[in-house]
C-alpha cells in the first residue's frame, strides 16, 4: 500500500459523510444557529473551504484554482457572526467552489511521493500528510459533527 491511499481514503469518507449530512438542508436551513454563539453551517463551509485551500496553497503553490473573487472576504472570524444570505454565497455556489479546490488537492495528493509525504513541516501540523489527512479530512469531520446537532434540530433523524 502506498501511504497516501489512507490518507485518501480518510478525505474521501469525510466527503462522503459531509455529502449526506448536507444533501437535504436547505439554504436557508444552513444559516440556522443551534445556540446564539454557534456558527452556523454556511459560514463554516465556507470557512473549511478557504482554511483547506490556505493549507494546501502554502505548500502546494498554483496546485489548485484560485478562490472566486471576495470568495475568503465572505468567510473570516468577523463575517461569522452575520445572519445575512446576501453576504455569504449560497449552498450550490459552496459545493461547487469545494468540489473545484477538493478535485485540485485529491490531483496533488496523487502526485505527490511517499518521501514527499513524510517532508516535515513547521506549524499544527507536524509532515505534509499529516496537513492533508487534516485540512481535507479531519477539519471537515468536525464541523460535521456540529451538522447533525442542526440537522437534529430541524427535524431530521441521524443519518449514520
Amino acid at each position: 500500500m502506498k501511504a497516501h491511499e489512507p490518507i485518501k481514503y480518510a478525505i474521501d469518507m469525510s466527503s462522503q459523510v459531509c455529502s449526506g449530512t448536507l444533501a437535504d438542508l436547505s439554504d436557508a436551513e444552513l444559516f440556522h444557529r443551534p445556540a446564539p454563539a454557534c456558527n452556523h453551517i454556511n459560514w463554516q463551509l465556507g470557512h473549511l473551504i478557504v482554511a483547506e485551500h490556505q493549507m494546501i496553497a502554502k505548500e502546494f503553490p498554483n496546485a489548485l484554482p484560485p478562490l472566486p473573487a471576495g470568495f475568503a472576504e465572505k468567510y473570516t472570524k468577523e463575517t461569522a457572526k452575520l445572519d445575512d444570505p446576501k453576504a455569504f454565497a449560497t449552498k450550490a455556489q459552496l459545493l461547487e467552489v469545494h468540489h473545484k479546490q477538493r478535485a485540485a488537492a485529491l490531483a496533488a495528493l496523487d502526485k505527490t511521493t511517499d518521501a514527499e509525504l513524510d517532508r516535515k513541516l513547521e506549524g499544527w501540523a507536524p509532515t505534509v500528510g499529516a496537513l492533508f489527512q487534516a485540512g481535507c479530512a479531519a477539519h471537515w469531520m468536525m464541523h460535521v459533527g456540529q451538522w447533525s446537532v442542526v440537522r437534529r434540530q430541524l427535524g431530521r433523524s441521524p443519518l449514520f
